[in-house]
């Protein structure tokens, strides 16, 4: 590993837009870092940013990020820290102005560059278009001296990408060097999910997730990376942690992005001492010829009012309710109706809350009306001449606009990728000078299946860890293992057809099984289970956060030899592919 000199420690302080408010503090005060960076921009925010933009031209970034630079500015300041955030959103250079203003109005040198060139045509109907652009512009920006760099839509990985390119001066073709800088960006970007956040296993150390830290990457001139936290700082960093937000919203062995195509297949992992988890082996490959492109735009309106089912005769309180709204809607009925029961309900409950199942009804229509007044009329005129016990959660209201979000690719010569220097200059950023097209990646061989033996019925968590999300309309779940054995036993038992009979929701849905040995995982990709998207709220969980918590309830048979006590509360795993100590426990190391 290089020497301590060649380090550049870049940390994270946001996940998402809302993320926590001290987290810009907290990381600037807690330990020496080179680059903060923040990423603020996801699918539903660029929705919401736009109708922000349309009601004030001046808006459209995250305001958030502007008020957390009152006392941030400062802090970094002293700390010599630069900053690097995607907070610009649809209007970078506004933000970049506001910023400003403010380190005028507090009196620092405060350097401040931005890149745009992201936005692209909307076309009808839409109302953001962006494409997502790569780390060169910010790059180009640190190289000039700014202080912090803020941007539109970049990859949520650019935000280190960029720094590195700057700070140990890769070139555009060193793939390998740029996919571990892209890998250990990818770790970084949802905050607190790689320090023990929304981790599967949290149970094995309850009181260390009751606030994570914000984590933070030792990045190396040869682009592996340590993956750690400021000391003193909650939750904590292990193999688990930073293999789940590796499968985070990914899906086959090529991740491809604008300054590389990273292959997941070849990340290693090893625990390199407590809260430090090292990434290497990472290889890279020249990015495709086009950029990813995200259109947001207005899908109609929507409304919904949830019917409470109390007691006996459920199913048939259902089927009231539901033949009673159909007569009331048949004249004007609008686009789309849904309904879900969701059985909550126990037999001899306890609780009135506990004998209660949840009728859901979900409207759509491009009129307001039909999933307006006239819903809300014809839900509200039941309420006495319905089911005995007939109640709602809440009052239905006006509906409300919804918005879909598309996936598009335009050519990457195409973007006007531009670094706006401290000094006003616009500099063109070059498209990389080679390019590969995409193409899928074999499964590769897999291990032997564990010899037959005694089996349990037993959820698969009890095993297996997972992390779920959305990409648009498709859902991504990742599982891993911990041990080898574990492994062997997974990469056999959880196929395509077993994934869709444990999840009957997707068996509807195009449904893809990628194999990563190396973090002894599987990725499924299901294809439209979330319909347009987490803005159409298509589904009762729209961001598919919990699908991969449904899938570890569910059932299966376990051989009985990886539900032995030895291997139900493990400790902090080793490396598939290494034999770095960890701390002591039964879990398997590969030597």
């Amino acid at each position: 590993m290089p020497g301590e000199g060649a380090v550049l420690r870049i940390g994270n302080a946001s996940g998402f837009y809302g993320d926590r408010f001290s987290a810009v503090r907290e990381m600037l005060t807690g330990g020496r870092l080179d680059v903060l960076t923040g990423d603020y921009l996801a699918e539903l925010t660029m929705l919401i940013l736009g109708r922000d933009l349309l009601k004030d031209p001046a808006g459209g970034y995250a305001k958030t990020f502007l008020r957390q630079m009152e006392e941030g500015l400062g802090l970094a300041h002293e700390r010599g820290t630069r900053i690097v955030a995607n907070a610009g959103g649809l209007n970078p250079a506004g933000l970049a102005d506001a910023l400003r203003e403010l380190a005028a109005k507090l009196g620092l040198p405060t350097r401040v560059a931005h890149v745009e060139g992201d936005a692209l045509p909307p076309g009808p109907g839409v109302l953001t278009a962006n494409a997502y652009l790569g780390g060169a512009g910010i790059a180009a920006c640190l190289a000039a001296g700014a202080d912090v760099v803020v941007t539109g839509r970049v990859t949520d990985a650019a935000l280190v990408t960029g720094p590195a390119q700057w700070h140990f001066g890769w070139g555009p073709e060193e793939y390998d060097r740029l996919a571990g800088a892209v890998v250990a960006g990818h770790v970084l970007e949802c905050g607190t999910q790689a320090t023990g956040g929304n981790y599967a296993f949290f149970t094995d150390r309850p009181a260390d997730v009751l606030r994570p830290g914000f984590p933070l990457a030792e990045l190396y001139e040869d682009g592996s990376a340590v993956v750690t936290k400021h000391p003193g700082t909650g939750g904590f960093v292990d193999v688990g942690t930073v293999t789940a937000q590796l499968l985070y919203e990914t899906s086959g062995a090529r991740y491809a992005g604008p300054d590389v195509t990273a292959r997941l297949d070849t990340v290693r992992l090893a625990q390199e001492g407590p809260d430090r988890v090292r990434i290497h082996g990472v290889r890279g490959e020249a990015p495709p010829p086009v950029l990813k492109a995200g259109r947001c735009r207005l899908g109609g309106h929507r409304n919904e009012v949830v019917f409470v089912l109390t007691g006996l005769d459920v199913d048939a309180k259902a089927a009231l309710v539901r033949a009673q709204l159909h007569e009331a809607l048949a004249q004007d009925p609008p686009a789309e109706v849904r309904w879900e029961l969701a059985r909550t309900d126990r037999e001899d409950a306890a609780t009135e809350e506990t004998a209660s199942a949840l009728l859901r009804l979900v409207v759509r229509d491009q009129d307001p009306e039909k999933v307006g007044r006239a819903l809300t009329g014809a839900a509200i005129e039941l309420a006495l001449a319905s089911y005995p016990g007939f109640h709602v959660t809440a009052p239905p209201g006006r509906g409300a606009p919804y918005g879909v979000f598309e996936t598009a690719y335009v050519p990457a010569a195409d973007v006007p990728h531009t670094a706006v220097l401290p000094d006003g200059t616009r500099l063109p950023v070059p498209v990389p000078p080679a390019t590969r097209v995409l193409e899928p990646v074999p499964e590769p061989d897999l291990p032997p299946p564990l010899p037959g033996g005694p089996v349990v019925r037993a959820p698969l968590g009890r095993v297996a860890g997972a992390r779920s999300g959305d990409k648009g309309g498709d859902a991504n779940v990742g599982v891993w293992v911990r041990t080898d054995a574990e492994w062997r036993w997974l990469a056999h038992a959880l196929t395509v057809d077993r994934f869709r009979e444990l999840l009957p929701e997707t068996a509807g849905s195009d449904v893809t099984r990628h194999v990563l040995p190396h973090l002894r995982a599987l990725n499924f990709t299901v294809a439209g289970l979330l319909g347009e998207g987490v803005a159409s709220q298509a589904r009762f969980d729209p961001q598919a956060k919990a699908l991969g918590e449904w899938l570890r309830s569910r059932h299966l048979d376990v051989p009985e030899e990886l539900l032995t006590p030895a291997t139900a509360s493990p400790a902090s795993p080793a490396s598939p592919t290494d034999s770095a100590t960890v701390r002591p426990g039964p879990r398997e190391e590969t030597p």
